[in-house]
């Protein structure tokens, strides 16, 4: 990690404009080549990243989107998924889970999470009834649910599953990467993601052609694209070709990325563990990868905590202080989820991205002490 001298520590999140400056030369020529090119729209920079990316997750097919949340929202269409279905979610995890299941007209059922952040297994079943059509495992944080146990459970009761992998690209169990188990894994380029784009955007991978087909019809307006016939009333949510050629860049620095992540996940462990109110987050699972992105700390202190770290400079994540469900406007059912409560209270992500240097690591870890020494 370089080293850099400031008077005044401030330790941002995520810093864009240093991972800009990191790789500017590859970004500025690949701004040129779309920009020259005249091509904006389905081009050979999102079939190029498609491809890349269809082959980093291990699957067939990727299909290139406006959001996570239209990825979500497309498998459960694609999953035929509609009025009067259920589909089981996480209670812990960014709304846009549950809304999609909302929007696609279905109803969405809450399950409690575990130690991890992720869906509790043991309580799926009792969750399933006769409407049950789907379910989403969220694989947060970068580390991913327990997909050998959810996929047992939806071969028995005949469920899809749409990955909501999201926070998850390059995590993996036992060789086998997010993204790749379910009928479609779905993905967010947001800029705060571990592959972010310089905007929004989203892919969905498969390993169905008839779900590749239908995505591609789907994200434009039904149409397509080679008869020119329409297929049903679409939506206008492709991946443009300018995010796409961003998105193929990082990609090739991905492993690279995710290896100093891993690395300075441990470095804040061997820094932080012998601190006894702090949770941190690893769970050294056999075959479980975690790729760290994010470092979510469980502290019971809670919003005390992040407030002082956010008082000294540190920019830090707290996902979600208020669990989506307890949202008057969303009407959802609160069935009650302890460890989402606890969660919510307890949750601080510290600093976790290749921009960050080895005086801002060495200031968190100061400051994180510094606040249980007091």
């Amino acid at each position: 990690m370089p080293v850099q001298n400031s008077a005044k520590m401030t330790v941002k999140f995520v810093n864009a404009v240093r991972n800009y400056h990191m790789i500017q030369k590859e970004i500025d020529a690949a701004y040129r080549d779309v920009m020259e090119s005249g091509e904006y729209i389905a081009r050979r920079h999102l079939s190029s990243f498609e491809e890349n990316l269809a082959k980093f997750v291990g699957t067939k097919y990727a299909v290139g989107l406006n959001s996570g949340y239209d990825a979500l929202h497309m498998s459960l269409r694609a999953a035929g998924v509609g009025r009067g279905d259920e589909v089981i979610v996480p209670a812990h995890t960014f709304v846009a889970t549950c809304s999609a299941v909302v929007n696609a007209g279905a109803e969405p059922v809450l399950v409690d999470v575990g130690k991890d952040f992720n869906i509790d297994i043991s309580k799926i079943e009792e969750a399933i009834t006769p409407r049950t059509k789907a379910i989403i495992p969220v694989h947060l944080s970068g580390y991913m649910a327990d997909m050998p146990a959810v996929m047992k459970i939806a071969e028995k009761h005949k469920l899809a599953v749409v990955e909501d992998a999201c926070q998850s690209l390059g995590s993996s169990i036992n060789g086998r990467g997010a993204g790749s188990w379910g009928l479609t894994g779905c993905w967010s380029f947001y800029p705060f993601k571990i592959l972010g784009g310089y905007g929004d955007g989203g892919a969905i991978t498969t390993n169905d052609p008839e779900v590749a087909d239908f995505a591609r019809r789907m994200r434009y307006n039904g149409e397509d694209r080679h008869t020119g016939e329409y297929h049903g009333h679409g939506f206008t949510c492709l991946l443009d070709n300018l995010q796409a050629a961003f998105l193929d860049v990082k990609l090739r620095h991905l492993p690279a990325w995710i290896k100093f992540r891993k690395a300075l996940a441990q470095r804040y462990r061997d820094a932080l563990s012998d601190l006894p109110d702090l949770l941190l987050p690893h769970y050294d699972r056999a075959g479980f990868d975690h790729i760290y992105q994010n470092y979510t700390l469980r502290s019971k202190q809670g919003s005390d905590f992040s407030d002082y770290l956010k008082a000294n400079g540190i920019e830090v994540l707290t996902q979600f202080r208020k669990p989506y469900y307890r949202h008057e406007a969303l009407k959802l059912k609160d069935r009650g989820f302890p460890e989402t409560e606890a969660l919510s209270r307890e949750v601080c992500s510290l600093p976790m991205n290749v921009e960050i240097t080895d005086e801002e690591v060495a200031y968190v870890i100061k400051t994180v002490r510094a606040f249980y020494k007091k």
